[in-house]
C-alpha cells in the first residue's frame, strides 16, 4: 500500500469512470446479464449519486468497452464483451471525424497499411481458391464498370484480398472502415474512363499476385491507393486576380 503521506503521479478518476467501473463488477458479477435492460438514467442517477451526464459518460465508456449496446431509439443492453463489439462502437465515434480531412486521411493511410500488407501475403501464401476468389471478384468489377454497382465491386475486390491474411480483426476493421469510406465518396463526373483506370489497376495486382511478385504486387497497390486519394483531394481556393488591390502581391 502507499504510505498516505507519500503522493503518486496517478491522477485519481473521474465520477464517470468510478461508475463505469462498478457497473462492469455488476454485469460480471451476474447482477446484470447479457440482454438486460440497463436502469434507466434516472434509478443510475439515483443508486449513484450523481448527475445525468455524468451517467452519460459511463454508459458511453461502457459502450466502448463492449458491455452496452445501444440503438433504435430503445434503452441501452447489456452485452458480452466481443472484439467485433468494441470495434462497431468505436467505428461509430470514427465515422464522426470523417468529414475532418487530416482524420480523414489518418483512415486512409491505416487503409494503406491494411492492404499493402494483405497483399504481400496473397502474393507469397495465397491458396488457389483464394486466388479464385479474387478472381471472381475482378471480373465483377471488369462487367460493373460504368455502373452504379462498380463502387461495391471495388470493395469487394480489395476484401478479398485483405481476405486472404485470415485475421478477423483485419476484416472486421476493413470492412467497417474502408467500406464506410469508399461508399461515402462523391460520385465521379465521367464514371466510365474512371471506372476503367480502376479495373486496370485492379488488373495489374491481381497479376501481380498470381505470378507471386511480392515487390510488384506491393507497389502496384501503394500506387493505386495514393493515387486514388489524391484525385479526390478538393483543389485548393484560387484567388481572383481582380480582387486583389493594386500594388499588392
Amino acid at each position: 500500500m502507499t504510505p498516505e503521506n507519500v503522493t503518486t503521479n496517478e491522477e485519481p478518476k473521474r465520477v464517470s469512470d468510478k461508475i463505469a467501473d462498478a457497473l462492469v463488477g455488476q454485469i460480471k458479477s451476474g447482477a446484470l446479464s447479457a440482454g438486460d435492460a440497463m436502469p434507466t438514467e434516472r434509478e443510475l442517477c439515483e443508486q449513484f449519486s450523481t448527475s445525468r451526464p455524468t451517467v452519460r459518460e459511463a454508459l458511453s465508456q461502457l459502450q466502448l468497452r463492449g458491455y452496452v449496446a445501444t440503438g433504435g431509439g430503445k434503452r441501452p443492453r447489456v452485452t458480452a464483451p466481443s472484439i467485433e463489439n468494441v470495434l462497431l462502437s468505436a467505428a461509430d465515434h470514427i465515422r464522426e471525424i470523417l468529414g475532418n480531412a487530416e482524420s480523414a486521411a489518418h483512415l486512409e493511410q491505416m487503409r494503406q497499411f491494411i492492404e499493402a500488407g494483405a497483399v504481400r501475403v496473397a502474393a507469397e501464401h495465397s491458396s488457389n481458391i483464394q486466388v479464385a476468389k479474387m478472381q471472381t471478384a475482378l471480373e465483377a468489377n471488369l462487367a460493373a464498370i460504368g455502373t452504379e454497382d462498380f463502387p461495391a465491386t471495388d470493395i469487394a475486390f480489395h476484401r478479398s484480398i485483405v481476405a486472404v491474411v485470415g485475421n478477423p480483426i483485419i476484416l472486421k476493421l476493413h470492412d467497417m472502415f474502408v467500406s464506410t469510406m469508399l461508399a461515402q465518396r462523391p460520385d465521379v463526373s465521367n464514371r466510365k474512363p474512371h471506372d476503367e483506370l480502376v479495373y486496370e489497376e485492379h488488373r495489374a495486382i491481381y497479376e501481380a499476385v498470381l505470378g507471386g511478385d511480392v515487390v510488384a504486387a506491393t507497389n502496384l497497390i501503394d500506387g493505386h491507393l495514393e493515387r486514388s486519394y489524391r484525385s479526390r483531394l478538393a483543389a485548393p481556393k484560387s484567388l481572383n486576380a481582380s480582387s486583389i488591390p493594386v500594388g499588392e502581391t
